[in-house]
């Protein structure tokens, strides 16, 4: 079984941003679970706005952050402004190996981005485990409730 989100009860799959309430992981924005964080755009504004940050393979083509298309009545952003596709994920992908961002800046980022996916890896082992513990459990209930039956059934007949 996959983790899902306590919001809108949809898995939550690595490439996910979340956020962690109460012990409850829950995507950022569940109608657009795989934006930019804050924190990312941030970075591509700062450090990358004078070059390409974002790759449509299916124009072929490389966009800036400030050339991306948004559609405000979808609610989607960085989109390829020639066929719509969303770029997040392109995007994303240049923080993390884009030469402009101090060493620093990229190192953190990157733990950042690897916290949030071991806490959805942690989660979903940790959901793995329970449901392995309630079918034991389930098992042995069962068991216990046939031998009850079992002497009960030899009380009744003698």
């Amino acid at each position: 079984m996959q983790v899902k989100c306590s919001k809108c009860s949809e898995p939550i799959a690595l490439s996910d941003v979340i956020e962690s309430s109460n012990g409850h992981l829950s995507h950022m924005d569940c109608q657009r679970p795989r934006m930019l964080t804050a924190e990312e755009r941030a970075l591509l504004f700062v450090y990358c706005f004078g070059h390409a940050a974002a790759y449509c393979l299916g124009c072929d083509q490389r966009f800036r952050m400030a050339e991306l298309a948004a559609d405000a009545l979808g609610g989607r952003t960085n989109l390829c402004p020639r066929c719509r596709k969303d770029l997040p994920q392109s995007a994303r992908g240049h923080v993390y190996s884009c030469a402009m961002l101090p060493a620093e800046v990229r190192l953190k980022a990157q733990a950042v981005r690897e916290a949030a996916q071991q806490l959805v890896k942690q989660s979903q082992q940790l959901r793995d485990r329970s449901d392995v513990l309630i079918r034991e459990a389930e098992a042995a209930l069962f068991e216990r409730q046939r031998a009850l039956r079992e002497v009960m059934a030899r009380r009744i007949a003698s």
